[in-house]
């Protein structure tokens, strides 16, 4: 695969959730879908793939160990079946979900859209039941009340 298939698959995306401008996306490599950032990478070193990297929050402050655990678990649990990985960006503090797009023959820009609109749900899990929770609720996730959803 190359650049150039990836070019492609950003444009199919587009044009699959009705964008207009494909170009901005390729030159900014980024999306915003339903309030959430989502960086559209290539990368020589990994020629075979794309990443779509999910911006979903900030920990809070005085919940950074308990998050990191649940991040954990869910990369063990839930994204460990999927190409994809949970973790922080050092400088921000942002939770970042990395997931690796294989360009296979079958992967055009509605799978793409089905692909983001999939994390998109699992970003708003995030955001609203561990990042942003009031403290009651997140009190019971961070004590192991909780189940995963389905990956």
């Amino acid at each position: 695969m190359s650049i150039e298939h990836y070019q492609h698959l950003i444009v199919g995306l587009c044009e699959a959730v009705g964008l207009p401008d494909a170009e901005t996306a390729l030159s900014r490599s980024a999306i915003e879908v339903e309030g959430f950032e989502v960086l559209l990478g290539y990368y020589d070193n990994d020629p075979e793939a794309l990443y779509l990297n999910f911006t979903f929050g900030s920990v809070t402050s005085g919940r950074s160990l308990r998050v990191y655990r649940l991040m954990l678990e869910a990369n063990l649990s839930l994204y460990a079946q999927d190409q994809a990985q949970l973790g922080l960006d050092a400088d921000s503090g942002v939770v970042l979900l990395v997931v690796r797009v294989p360009m296979l023959d079958g992967v055009d820009g509605a799978y793409l859209a089905d692909t983001i609109n999939h994390y998109i749900e699992h970003g708003r899990y995030w955001r609203e039941n561990i990042l942003l929770a009031e403290d009651e609720m997140f009190e019971s996730l961070s004590l192991g009340e909780y189940t995963w959803m389905r990956a």
